[in-house]
């Protein structure tokens, strides 16, 4: 049986590795063009990362799924810890990551590394954590929860509405979606090609 919960999550973990591997993509061609980024197309996918996957994500993951799988499989606590951890982490990791952007925006090329190698330790701790998640604790999930534990977190994922998950965005987040995908340019949206 296909639980919501699960769509959902798989859906949002594609939305959020495709915007992570757009970042990265979108770095390389502005190097290889020896052009400075756009900086607010950086900032607005940043802010995506932070306000979707680490704001509502990771939330719902630890106070719903995480819980109940803690209830039923007692021997998922390591991974669980090992989750929980990465989500504190990640928190601290976005900010880190927005920090390196302002100071490569500030202060320009000497710090066009830096910012790349956060953005490219961020991109492999995301993979490997979702990867995690896909392979063991949504696996486990669909063996061991009941379906009154499906009931419940099926209703607390159903409210999540990332647009780049298919959903109609709300009137506050139309710019952000805007400035991503009508600004950044091909492959990542459909704004002007580089230099």
């Amino acid at each position: 049986m296909t639980h919501a919960a699960l769509t959902i999550i798989r859906e949002e973990h594609n939305a959020l590795s495709a915007m992570l591997r757009s970042l990265s993509l979108l770095l390389t061609e502005y190097r290889r063009k020896r052009l400075m980024p756009d900086f607010s197309v950086l900032r607005a996918m940043l802010f995506y990362v932070d306000e979707f996957p680490e704001r509502l994500h990771h939330t719902k993951e630890s106070a719903w799924l995480f819980p109940k799988l803690r209830e039923r499989s007692p021997e998922a606590g390591a991974t669980l810890d090992r989750l929980e951890r990465d989500h504190a982490r990640g928190e601290k990791a976005i900010r880190d990551l927005e920090h390196d952007l302002l100071a490569f925006e500030v202060l320009g090329e000497p710090r066009r590394d830096a910012f790349e190698q956060s953005v490219g330790r961020y991109i492999d701790f995301y993979l490997a954590h979702m990867a995690l998640e896909e392979t063991e604790i949504l696996p486990l999930a669909e063996k061991t929860l009941s379906a009154e534990d499906w009931t419940q977190i099926d209703a607390a994922f159903l409210a999540n509405r990332d647009p780049l998950t298919g959903h109609e965005p709300e009137d506050i987040y139309r710019p952000l979606f805007s400035k991503i995908v009508l600004t950044a340019p091909a492959p990542i949206g459909l704004g002007p090609a580089l230099g």
